[in-house]
Order: C-alpha cells, then structure tokens, then sequence
C-alpha cells in the first residue's frame, strides 16, 4: 500500500494546481506565442526542441510522493501512475517502482556520480566552441563572431575539459581527440560533476523522466534553472547573438572567463539543493523496489 504522509483536501489542492498552470504558463508564453505563427528561437526554444517536451507537459501538477488527493479519483483516475483509493487519489510509487526499475536507478545513478564529484570551473563554455571546430557548416543559423579561422585558434588556444557526453557527441571530428577525456554514455555516471552547465541543465530532463513522483514545484524549479543556465551558454558560445538582445560572454579573453565561472558558480549553488531534492525522490522511491 502506497504511504500516506500528508492529505490534501479538494481546495487546497486544486488551488495549488491552478498556481502551477499559471506558473508554467508564464514560463513558457514566449515558445507558445512563436509556436502559434511559426516562430522559432535560437536560445528560448532549446528546452523544448533538444529535450522534446512540449509546454503542456510543464502545465500539469503532481503532488510527489505520499500525498493523498481528497476527492481527486474522478479527475485523476485516468491519469498515469495515480491510484484510486475510493474517491481520493495518490501517486502509485509503488507501481512506479516496479515497472521503472531501469530509469530510476539509472536516474539515481548519474545524479548521485555528480553529487559526489568537486565541481570544476575551467571549461570555459569550450563545448559549444568545440561542436563548430574546423567545420564550416554549422548546427545554428546565426554567424560565427570571430569568423571561421579565429574561432578554431580559440579552440587551438585551450585545453578542452568537457566531462558532459551529451555536449561532447557533438564535437566535431577534429575537435573529439582534443578532450581531455573521451566521453561514453556507459561512464557517463562516472564523468558528470556538479559545476557543468549541461549537467545542471539535466534536471529539468531528469524532474521529467522521473515523473509524477516529482513535485510540480520542483519540476518547474529545475525548468526555470535549465532556462536561464542556457542563455549563459549561448552568450559564451562562439555565435553572435546580438540581433536577439544577448550580449557576448568573450570567453577568449580574461575578462570573459572570469565572468563565466562566475555565473557557472552561481548556477551551480542554484543547482545543488535542487539535484539534493530529485535524489532525496529516488531515494524514497526506491523503498518501492525492496
């Protein structure tokens, strides 16, 4: 039987998953209002077009875990992963934790890995350098800042440290034996540390895989961090971004550098009481699995 640690009666509830429409709903007007005309975004629409998770997905609350609905049976019985208990329902982390045995672990797994590893701050953004090395077409349609040959000489110019397979697949072939390390998505549990942009990123990924067992609090905590952590990426990456109102983050010189470690700090303390939060989720999940 599903743990009860708390009930929520029908107002209270309702009114909490009014507040989270609404939340959600501000959260994603922009990608709404250019998906209505056929709009797109070179830095707004990258956590719906990499991750694949429409705006709707964000609207729906869920209470996490132990958290009994008063009077919810009939408006969530046909939702997924939802338990009827009379005329009441909860979240069945219990089947959750039966049938996605694989996913929570693995989940687990990777956030724990980073957890458990000192953050490093001297990629300098590099990887967005990295996917554009030596090749002369490219993945976004806004130009190069420095041009073609001055944008590899950054790249000739530093070491790379990239520790994030899903940045590091896309180094070009030139640019792959000039890490540090060679990334695998098997030691990607291995590799992962809590300073990286796109680690940090992931938990809106992760908040979502894991399901209705995450709060839609922190759901949307992890997607407003994932927002404003990928503005920081792309000031720093090696496009110019100005016609969109983004100021570059001059990696290449000194400057630069010492303002990208630390906005790379500040969303790495943003970062770690929220990967606290998930991991705590899978903990309790688990229980599940015994």
């Amino acid at each position: 039987m599903n743990d009860v640690a708390t009930a929520l009666a029908a107002p209270e509830w309702a009114a909490s998953a009014r507040e989270h429409a609404e939340r959600a709903d501000a959260l994603t007007a922009g990608r709404r209002a250019r998906a209505a005309v056929g709009e797109t975004h070179p830095v707004d629409d990258f956590l719906f077009t990499y991750y694949s998770y429409k705006p709707a997905l964000l609207r729906r609350w869920h209470p996490g875990l132990g958290v009994l609905l008063q009077d919810a049976g009939e408006a969530r019985g046909s939702w997924r992963w939802y338990l009827v208990e009379g005329r009441d329902a909860i979240v069945d982390h219990e089947r959750i934790a039966r049938e996605r045995h694989l996913l929570l672990t693995g989940v687990g797994r990777i956030l724990r890995g980073a957890r458990s590893r000192r953050a490093q701050f001297g990629c300098f953004g590099l990887h967005e350098w990295a996917m554009v090395y030596r090749q002369p077409e490219h993945r976004h349609p806004a130009p190069l800042r420095l041009g073609q040959t001055d944008t590899d000489a950054v790249v000739d110019a530093h070491p790379l440290g990239c520790t994030h397979f899903d940045a590091f697949r896309f180094f070009t072939p030139d640019a792959v034996p000039r890490n540090r390390l060679a990334l695998t998505r098997e030691q990607q549990s291995a590799t992962e540390q809590p300073g990286c942009l796109h680690a940090n990123m992931d938990l809106y990924k992760w908040a979502v895989k894991l399901g209705p067992v995450v709060p839609g609090r922190l759901l949307l905590d992890c997607f407003e961090l994932a927002r404003d952590i990928r503005e920081l990426d792309m000031r720093a990456s090696p496009y110019d971004l100005t016609e969109w109102g983004y100021a570059p983050v001059a990696i290449e010189s000194a400057e630069g550098k010492a303002e990208y470690v630390g906005s790379q700090r500040a969303f790495a303390e943003r970062a770690e009481p929220l990967r606290e939060e998930l991991i705590a989720v899978t903990d309790r999940v688990a229980v599940g699995m015994d």
